[in-house]
Parts: structure tokens; sequence; C-alpha cells
């Protein structure tokens, strides 16, 4: 390697070091939040209240706005998210999830909400690819996963979120391990007002 090439890396790996990074930002509020038992109000048990679980997507404008939006506080319910909050497949993570809360925490609702204007309605594997390798992965990596891994429907948005809804709840309702008794039920609710509108 060249002698301004080592340079270059040099002067990066110190500009990493240097710029604080959001991770430290928190670390930073976490200490003063413990230290002054901001924590307290919030003490609660594994157990959610009203033996209810809600699916649902990984936006940033649901953070506040679902559980205020369905009045639930802390320890009410199990919150489950991830991108669309949607069940790809019976062994995933969102599945397993739901069946510790059923079997193990005496969850015996749940509610799917996607919402309005959702991200995960249009994004695609053709769109995350160039980025992917922008930043790093390699492409026969990603020809292995196009080949063997499917990557192209793992990363598949859906273009309907009505019908994904649906389809969201007749994953949970029919899978084998659900118990026939738990109700299922689901919504999409407005990201800006939090109206919940129940899709059947």
């Amino acid at each position: 390697m060249r002698i301004f090439e080592l340079v270059k890396v040099h002067n990066i790996i110190i500009k990493k070091r240097l710029t604080p990074h959001m991770i430290d930002s928190i670390l930073e509020y976490n200490r003063k939040f413990v230290d002054s038992k901001a924590y307290e109000p919030f003490i609660t048990d594994k157990y959610p209240e009203k033996k209810l679980a809600v699916l649902t997507c990984m936006d940033t404008r649901l953070t506040e706005l679902l559980p205020k939006a369905l009045g639930l506080r802390n320890g009410d319910a199990k919150i489950i998210k991830n991108a669309g909050g949607l069940v790809l497949s019976e062994k995933d993570s969102a599945i397993r999830s739901l069946l510790v809360a059923i079997y193990e925490l005496g969850v015996n609702e749940v509610m799917v909400v996607h919402h309005s204007t959702c991200g995960a309605c249009h994004m695609s594997y053709e769109e995350f690819k160039p980025h992917m390798l922008e930043r790093g992965v390699a492409p026969d990596v990603l020809a292995e996963w196009e080949e063997k891994k499917d990557v192209g429907n793992w990363l598949e948005g859906f273009h309907d979120t009505e019908n994904s809804v649906r389809k969201t709840v007749a994953a949970v309702v029919n899978h084998p391990l659900v118990p026939k008794d738990v109700v299922v039920r689901g919504f999409i609710i407005d990201s800006v007002t939090g109206e919940l509108t129940e899709i059947k």
C-alpha cells in the first residue's frame, strides 16, 4: 500500500474516533436517567396486563403515537415490531415472538396493525442492491443470496396495505402452533392522527 493511502486510512480512523456517535449520546442520557431514578414510573413485570400482543411496523412515526392511540401504558401489552409488521414465514421471528407471548406470557388477543404511507409498501431488493454494493457488500455474496436464498422475495415489500393486513392476520390465525381460542384482528393506523381502521 502506498504511503499516501496509509495516511488516508489513518486519517479516516482518527476522524471516526473523534466523531461523536448517537449511541454515545444515548449512553450519557441513560446514566442521568438511572441516576435520577426516572425509571420508577415504568416499573412493572413481564406479563402484559391486558393480555394483548400488537404486531406492527418499526416506523419511527409509531414509536409514541401507536401506544398512545391505543391507550397502552408500559406493561399493558407485548409490542412486536419489524419492517411492515409482517409474517413472512411460519418460522420467522414475528411468529416466534407471538408464540412466546401466548404460551409464556398469557396473551389471548393479537392486534395486527399496519399503517398508512408505510415504506415497506414499495421497498424492493432491486432498490437496495446498489446501496449494498456501495456499502461494501461483495457482488459474489449478493449473487449467492440471489441464487440460493431468494433475497429478492425476502426483501420485497407489499403493494396493497389492506391485503397485507389480511394476509398477516391469516398467517397468524392459520399457524398450526397458534391456539384457535386466540383472537386475531387486523387494522391500519393513520400515521398522522392515530385513527384505527379495522380490516376484515
